[in-house]
């Protein structure tokens, strides 16, 4: 199902790789991404039973709209993806502004390093290429994807000005070297894990198996936690690459139990800007997959 999922999600943007001499529209790519919607039930199939799961008071249209909706965002950003090698420091403030600069500038000054709390929300492809264009790099934690073709595409759009990627397989010492010299690591804490890589939180009110890399690094080392979301705005018309202010960590001493805590304090953020933005978030992966002992499959 992972392959299937990638593949689905890479095809319009490897039919487009031929367009990439010339504009490709937020329009087109759009239509793109709806041919996916409409040619793949089973994404379909999973984005409604998350929906029903995690929003049972909408109706059924509404969760309809709403994933329609998340396939309209996927569009919109295929199209700025397509775009990273024209974009520069003087040109990209059309496509993405910063809002809440000062938390990051704050939680950098410490000098102890910055985790870069985020999601596969919004247009979360541009938030570490934007601020690296502006000159500050970042180490990104990610999963090779397994299309290689696209994976190498991605790896070269990811660190054309400076950011590094660091593979989700073997991070904890690259986190901990970075965080020692200060720098800045950004880390999706939104996908499906298990144990013991992942804890069970709430998500939703559901329990949901959970990256607790960032708790564990973040209570080592004192690094700051800056929630970060690139957030489609209708109004601008162009993405608002917000920083909120660094979390404060749940420190009782006890080592499992704090993880645990911070855990929960971080997905409850990741959940409150899904609840305001529905259709910027990628309901159709399997988030609720891994089941505590004992409980039955969700899908």
């Amino acid at each position: 199902m992972r392959q299937r999922f990638e593949y689905a999600l890479a095809w319009p943007f490897i039919k487009t790789l031929s367009l990439l001499p010339r504009p490709l529209s937020r329009a087109a790519a759009i239509s793109l991404s709806w041919m996916v919607y409409l040619l793949h039930a089973r994404l379909r199939r999973v984005g409604m039973r998350n929906l029903a799961m995690a929003m049972p008071e909408k109706s059924r249209a509404e969760h309809a709209r709403i994933l329609r909706g998340e396939f309209t965002s996927l569009g919109r950003q295929l199209a700025e993806v397509c775009q990273f090698p024209r974009y520069t420091r003087e040109n990209v403030g059309r496509v993405v502004v910063y809002d809440g600069f000062e938390n990051y500038e704050r939680a950098a000054a410490r000098g102890k390093g910055v985790l870069f709390l985020t999601a596969h929300f919004g247009g979360w492809e541009l938030s570490a290429f934007v601020h690296s264009l502006h000159g500050h790099w970042m180490h990104v934690v990610v999963r090779n994807l397994d299309n290689v073709y696209l994976d190498r595409l991605i790896q070269r759009y990811r660190s054309m000005h400076g950011n590094t990627t660091v593979s989700k397989d073997n991070f904890v010492r690259g986190l901990l070297e970075a965080m020692k010299a200060g720098e800045v690591v950004g880390l999706l804490m939104d996908t499906n894990m298990t144990p013991p890589q992942g804890v069970f939180v709430n998500f939703f009110g559901i329990p949901a198996c959970t990256a607790s890399g960032l708790a564990r690094i973040a209570l080592r080392t004192d690094a700051a936690v800056v929630p970060g979301f690139t957030i489609w705005d209708p109004t601008l018309r162009k993405y608002r690459l917000r920083f909120d202010p660094p979390v404060n960590l749940v420190r009782t001493g006890n080592d499992e139990e704090d993880i645990v805590t911070n855990t929960q304090i971080f997905t409850k953020i990741t959940e409150d800007y899904v609840r305001r933005y529905p259709d910027q978030w990628l309901w159709v992966h399997r988030r609720w997959k891994t089941r505590p002992p004992g409980e039955p499959g969700l899908y």
